[in-house]
């Protein structure tokens, strides 16, 4: 059915709006700590010796495009984080053709609308991080996957058969992935759903297997340190049920629904054939009846193909893949925390399922939605993702609220109106977990990857480093810092997270040493702190 020409302009405008706000504006932002490690990676290679306290840091391919933006355009958060963009636009388009082939031939604005209603898919967009390339590779490859098990062309299955290879490669905890193919290989084989056979399954199999070894192999042997990685707390089903966004189910479910019920409302005969409800039910039943019925199960044509002309399988959407890609990866790190005992139950490391979430949410939304009304719900959608997650509570958006660009600035101001005669000594926490003994110690070597944010944002004044967290061995430190170094300076500063800068805040205010001194936090921030120290006048 052809769609009024307003509508296809409107889901694309708010597509070049939502794109532009939420994926390019926030591009110029400060990094945030991990992207920080990335910085480091990049500038100082992985092989750097300070990476002993995290060795499972550089292991990504995904290095290799900063690096090569970086040679290009030169250093910037803006050069670093842009390979994220053409990514999370590649998988974009996947999963709207995986929505128009496993859904509904309608639902592809509507299931791209539904991923840009989520906060974590759109971070990923402007995150120099490894997510992003991520979510490509596995949305990518389920497309090929699937291409591959409708025609059996053997340049699908080698295409996904790379994507899947490379996955592992991208992103050490992308492991549990790897049920979503299984799955739906399985259950699509098993069920005679695919002109593939047995014999091409094998072989896919086996050379898919033998590209992973070195990868598993690697993996098992970092695994022995991974309760020294750990940043968050054992997860609990109240964790899975929030990593599943459930919100946005509800809401594409319920209003799908609601447009469902006025819609049929509002087509119910009249006396008058010829007023607007009536002519409007003509309409109605004209376009949506002519595909079978206006409530076929769950809103599908059989007799209509996908994409490529592949009849849609069985007459029902093909749940088992979208339902796989968004259970198995957090269900996988939830599993893995539990019995391991070593929680890596972490919203980016599970950021491969939210595409699984949009799908599922479109698929819900599939069972009431008329056919007439996917594009102007798909638009409604859209608007409402771009309110949703736009920041308009601000001019221009940011990537992360932590600012440690802005924060090192304003230390360096303060350095520059000292009394020439001194440095002012500047306590710097780790914002890494592993900077704890024994890769912690007050003379660690700079440039270091526990300190990457002085590489990128260094603060000027003398650098004191201080750990993550506390422990008997930082206390005695400080201790003797604060006679030998602190008191005579006559004031300092602390610049750090929030977390660890407020810990040292607090502890050091307490001492006696430091009675009669003023402190206060300076500026906003966001998740970092700038605390300033000073010895009141004599």
């Amino acid at each position: 059915m052809n769609r009024p020409p307003g509508v296809r302009l409107l889901l694309r405008v708010l597509l070049l709006v939502a794109i532009a706000r939420l994926w390019l504006m926030p591009l110029p932002s400060s990094f945030w700590v991990d992207e920080m490690a990335t910085a480091f990676v990049v500038h100082y290679g992985a092989q750097h010796p300070s990476f002993a306290a995290a060795p499972q840091v550089p292991e990504s391919i995904y290095y290799l495009l900063p690096a090569a933006a970086e040679k290009l355009f030169g250093f910037s958060e803006f050069v670093l984080r842009l390979p994220s963009v053409p990514l999370m636009a590649l998988a974009l388009w996947a999963i709207a053709r995986l929505a128009a082939r496993l859904i509904h031939p309608q639902a592809g604005w509507f299931a791209a609308f539904a991923c840009l209603a989520l906060h974590g898919f759109n971070f990923q967009a402007a995150d120099a991080r490894p997510y992003a390339l991520g979510t490509a590779t596995a949305a990518l490859g389920l497309f090929c996957l699937v291409r591959w098990l409708d025609t059996a062309r053997w340049i699908d299955a080698l295409a996904f058969t790379a994507l899947a290879a490379l996955l592992w490669r991208v992103h050490l905890l992308f492991a549990p992935f790897y049920l979503v193919f299984a799955i739906y290989f399985v259950t699509r084989v098993a069920r005679g759903k695919s002109p593939v056979g047995w014999r091409q399954a094998t072989v896919m199999a086996v050379a898919l297997g033998l590209a992973l070894t070195p990868v598993a192999l690697r993996a098992l042997d970092l695994m022995r340190h991974a309760g020294s990685h750990v940043i968050v707390a054992p997860p609990t089903l109240r964790d899975l049920a929030n990593a599943l966004k459930y919100g946005l189910l509800l809401v594409c479910g319920v209003g799908a629904w609601l447009v469902a019920r006025v819609m049929r409302q509002r087509a119910t005969p009249t006396p008058d054939g010829d007023s607007i409800l009536g002519r409007f039910r003509g309409w109605y039943l004209k376009t949506a009846g002519s595909r079978g019925g206006l409530w076929m199960p769950l809103g599908i044509d059989t007799s209509e193909p996908g994409p490529g002309g592949t009849p849609l399988p069985g007459g029902m959407p093909d749940a088992t893949l979208v339902l796989s890609w968004w259970l198995c990866q957090p269900l996988g790190l939830l599993v893995f925390s539990w019995i391991a005992g070593s929680s890596v139950f972490v919203s980016r490391y599970y950021s491969l399922a939210l595409p699984g979430a949009a799908l599922t949410a479109t698929l819900w939304a599939s069972r009431s939605l008329p056919e007439v009304a996917w594009k102007p719900a798909a638009a409604a959608l859209g608007l409402g993702a771009l309110l949703a997650t736009g920041q308009w509570t601000r001019w221009w958006p940011v990537h992360q609220d932590s600012d440690w660009r802005a924060a090192a600035a304003l230390v360096r101001q303060l350095e520059s109106q000292r009394d020439a005669s001194t440095i002012m000594p500047v306590l710097c926490p780790s914002p890494f977990v592993e900077a704890r003994p024994p890769f912690w110690n007050p003379e660690y070597g700079l440039p270091g990857f526990l300190y990457a944010h002085l590489a990128v944002y260094p603060p000027g004044g003398r650098i004191l480093l201080f750990p993550f967290d506390d422990s008997p061995q930082a206390e005695s430190y400080a201790a003797q810092l604060t006679s030998t170094t602190l008191v005579p300076s006559g004031r300092f500063v602390i610049y750090g997270g929030a977390g660890q800068a407020g810990f040292w805040w607090r502890w050091l205010a307490q001492r006696p040493e430091l009675g009669g001194w003023t402190s206060h936090r300076l500026g906003n921030f966001g998740d970092v702190t700038v605390v300033f120290f000073s010895k009141p006048p004599e």
